[in-house]
């Protein structure tokens, strides 16, 4: 399969022999791979910071195995720590 690109970086894949609309650009594996990466960054940055916190936290199970295991203190570091990262407000 080839890949191909249009002007606002969508992606298309084509099989040999398929008809290839006009207007697009090959593009290799590693650009697919770029464009994709930069799609899904931009996505991310987006966000709210609530949000990026909600996805940088542990699930709850992982945060009570935590806290069983290493205690309340280590859970409150982790979880100071993407508060850090993700301050509130920003």
């Amino acid at each position: 399969m080839k890949h191909y690109k249009d002007a606002n970086n969508n992606i298309f894949g084509f099989e040999d022999g398929d008809s290839i609309p006009e207007g697009l650009t090959e593009i290799s594996m590693e650009e697919v791979a770029a464009i994709n990466e930069a799609k899904a960054k931009a996505s991310f940055d987006a966000l709210t910071y609530a949000q990026k916190r909600a996805q940088a936290y542990p699930s709850i199970a992982d945060q009570l195995d935590q806290i069983y295991h290493e205690g309340i203190d280590a859970w409150k570091e982790t979880i100071s720590a993407v508060k850090a990262e993700y301050p509130k407000g920003v």
